[in-house]
């Protein structure tokens, strides 16, 4: 039959694992508890002749399903990379021998482990089926950018050099965005001493030049619909026509907007004409071009400026920005020397409770203003007094003592609002299940906000990209920087998080190889970061499913909609492969080719539990493949030690955790169960983004549930771990073992 089940498991001697182990009692084992038709050992599988081994046997035995008994599945990946068979990995070296000691009197149970792992290898490996692709859609190379500033601009010509023809879309008249309504820029080249021309004018020149660069202004997205590969925009203009374009990915540039210096009446901004914003200091330098800048009240010189920074930002007072908008600092030194290039007479003072000036030459820069003569004073602001020269108030907090100083002009450090769009569903309500309880009634749920929407998507859970807490559009800068929570929709710029204009530049170039990698990836039906290439998407059995939408509501990517009986519509280009939706599926009806239910509940139960008398328990670690397996790896690459009645199994994400995993494993016997997931929180590190978070969520039911069964709720323990915490893990799992030790073995086994 075609489709044959053939296990080959093959067995490596190298890296110490056949001094350590009997490879020679593994192998039985693969033999006759994993059914494994072909087993094979191999002194080092990775060698092109142990790799030639196993690719003869797919070619000439018909092994289709390879298991590999070795390293880590993080380890050797290019190597064991096999075409149309499926792969399974028993970790012997991180996951056995290395974390446990090599003494007499441990070897029993280290073996025992290396057992296990190949019982669960072959028992994953047989409910696992060969992913294949879609086969929906073909590459679309074009890539729409939304907004034409300083980002969209650089973010179209690096996409353009690299073959991909782009269209922005610009709501103005004009391209440029903030940065063209910029006087001078913060230095970008050594010696970073002086104010650089901004460069827009050859930006524009340069996207007007291209071919490859189509241009639309006034313009704006009224609906944006289908998914990576095939999104299908309707771009409008003030004139009323509409154009659909097809496009492959989506770069959000949409950048932001200054900060409402009404609110900070305090300072006296709007009732007097001499207190003004840094973008508004901007337009005067400008009308100036290099001579004397004068005040708006009545014309005069200046002769006394002063900045203040953070005014209305990094503050929890009701109205104002928590965030540092990182930039306004060399902003305002940048300004101040709009007046000391002029006059070096001129009183140019800064007045700042914490000076930062990011960059390659922020030091420099500072440096520089300090020689030109700026005053920096570290003070807090209370209060400008308007008159006919504005009296600023403040405390000095270097002499400790209040002081006033009347100048001519004060110039606001205001700060960034993200451009980003509408909030999500889930962000303007904390009912949404009560929303979908009214949905299923066939009741309307109307969302209403005043923020104007950037891309208009045609997404269930909302007309934009998500946000964080700040506002600014969902991304995080160290595991998925440009990435959003709808795939193949990149974010650039301020819109992503506050930036000066190199920053921008640079972001646009990195969104703009995300979006070009996605459009490839998309075509071949491959799944975005961070499961970069998986073919598989998740399907589901319509006779099981009771249409709860959990999983529609759950999926942190919006990539399941509803059909109209009510069904769950996977749409596999938005699918990020986390499983989300198959740990949130009540029923277990959702699953993987390559991932579902059965290859980790199979695993689990392929474990050899030993009954009470025996006095080894069993310990399950449910570990994040992201981070938590990775730290676990590199705590045993520092050889730390932990229990050698610890079973891991690697999951996609926490997310995808079924409570039935839980369920099972305590029935057969299991001791405790760990799950290490990310990070989850507004400052979360899950590569999903709620998975983690959604994880913690079920998890907090079950130790009600097991103290109905008279277990103890410390049977079951989640960690939110991150890549780094390599002395964390081993201490997590050796704890879970004195507790079970202290709380005795669970009575379910049998």
């Amino acid at each position: 039959m075609a489709d044959e089940i053939k296990i080959g498991a093959y067995i490596c001697n190298g890296c110490g694992i056949g001094d350590r182990l009997d490879s020679g009692q593994l192998e039985m084992t693969a033999t006759r508890d994993g059914k494994a038709a072909v087993c094979k050992q191999h002194d080092f599988l990775c060698s092109d002749e142990g790799v030639k081994l196993i690719q003869d046997d797919i070619d000439n035995e018909g092994v289709n399903h390879v298991v590999i008994a070795a390293c880590s599945r993080r380890a050797k990946t290019e190597a064991f990379s096999f075409d149309n068979v499926t792969l399974s990995r028993a970790n012997l070296r991180e996951g056995v021998i290395w974390v446990r000691p090599d003494t007499e009197d441990q070897q029993e149970t280290t073996q025992e482990m290396a057992d296990d792992y190949v019982r669960m290898a072959c028992a994953e490996s047989k409910y696992m089926k060969v992913p294949a692709a879609s086969g929906q859609q073909g590459v679309n190379k074009n890539i729409l950018i939304a907004g034409g500033g300083i980002s969209g601009m650089t973010a179209a010509l690096e996409a353009s050099k690299a073959g991909y023809p782009c269209t922005i879309v610009e709501k103005t008249g004009a391209l440029g965005g903030a940065t063209a309504k910029l006087y001078k820029k913060i230095p970008t080249k050594s010696p970073y001493a002086d104010p650089q021309d901004t460069g827009v004018a050859e930006l524009i020149a340069a996207v007007e030049a291209d071919s490859n660069i189509t241009v639309c202004l006034n313009s704006t997205l009224t609906k944006t619909a289908g998914a990576p590969g095939r999104f299908e925009a309707d771009i409008s203009t003030e004139s009323g026509s509409t154009e659909t374009k097809s496009f492959g990915a989506i770069v959000q540039a949409s950048g932001f907007k200054p900060y409402d210096a009404n609110q900070l009446t305090e300072f006296s901004y709007g009732k007097s004409q001499d207190v003004i914003t840094q973008a508004e200091l901007e337009e005067l330098a400008i009308a100036a071009d290099g001579g004397p800048i004068k005040r708006p009240s009545d014309g005069k010189e200046v002769e006394n400026v002063m900045f203040i920074q953070c005014a209305g930002q990094r503050s929890k007072k009701e109205g104002h920005l928590e965030h540092c908008s990182g930039f306004c600092c060399s902003a305002s030194i940048k300004q101040a020397m709009y007046f000391k290039d002029q006059n070096p007479d001129i009183d140019t003072t800064v007045l700042y409770t914490d000076l930062r000036t990011p960059g390659a030459g922020g030091e420099n820069f500072y440096r520089s203003g300090q020689k030109k003569g700026i005053i920096f004073t570290k003070g807090i602001a209370s209060e400008v007094v308007h008159s006919k020269n504005p009296i600023v108030k403040f405390k000095d907090l270097i002499l400790d003592e209040d002081v006033e100083d009347e100048v001519d002009l004060v110039v606001l450090a205001t700060g960034m609002v993200a451009n980003a769009g509408q909030p999500t569903r889930a962000e303007l309500t904390d009912q949404d299940n009560e929303d979908i309880a009214s949905e299923k009634a066939g009741e309307e749920v109307e969302i209403r906000v005043d923020v104007e929407s950037i891309l208009n998507l045609d997404y269930r859970q909302g007309k934009d990209v998500p946000h964080m807490a700040n506002g600014f559009a969902d991304s995080h800068f160290i595991c998925f920087p440009y990435e959003t929570q709808r795939t193949g929709i990149y974010t650039a710029g301020p819109t992503r998080r506050p930036m000066d204009t190199q920053q921008a530049m640079d972001d646009a170039m990195g969104a703009a190889m995300k979006a070009i990698s996605e459009a490839e990836n998309a075509g071949l039906g491959k799944a975005a970061h961070p499961r970069v290439a998986d073919l598989s998407f998740p399907s589901f059995r319509a006779e099981g499913c009771t249409q709860c939408k959990r999983c529609t509501v759950e999926c942190p990517f919006g990539a399941i909609n509803e059909t109209e009986d009510g069904y769950p519509e996977f749409n596999e280009s938005r699918c990020r492969r986390c499983g989300t939706c198959m740990g949130a599926c009540p029923v277990r009806v959702i699953s993987f080719e390559n991932y579902s239910i059965d290859t980790v509940g199979q695993q689990l139960k392929a474990v050899d539990i030993p009954d009470e008398f025996d006095e080894k328990p069993r310990i399950l670690v449910l570990a994040c493949e992201n981070d938590a397996y990775p730290a676990l790896d590199m705590a045993a690459q520092n050889r730390l030690e932990y229990s050698a009645f610890t079973r891991i199994i690697p999951v996609r994400c926490l997310g995808s955790v079924s409570l039935s995993w839980i369920t099972d494993s305590m029935n057969s016997g299991y001791d405790g169960i760990i799950l290490m997931g990310c990070p989850s929180g507004d400052d979360y590190q899950c590569h999903f983004v709620k998975g983690s978070g959604t994880a913690q969520e079920r998890m907090g039911k079950v130790g009600d549930t097991l103290e109905s069964l008279s277990l103890e709720k410390e049977r079951v323990q989640t960690f939110e771990i991150s890549i780094t915490d390599i002395h964390k893990v081993p201490k997590i799992i050796n704890d879970m073992a004195e507790t079970i030790e202290q709380i005795g073995m669970s009575p379910f086994k049998f």
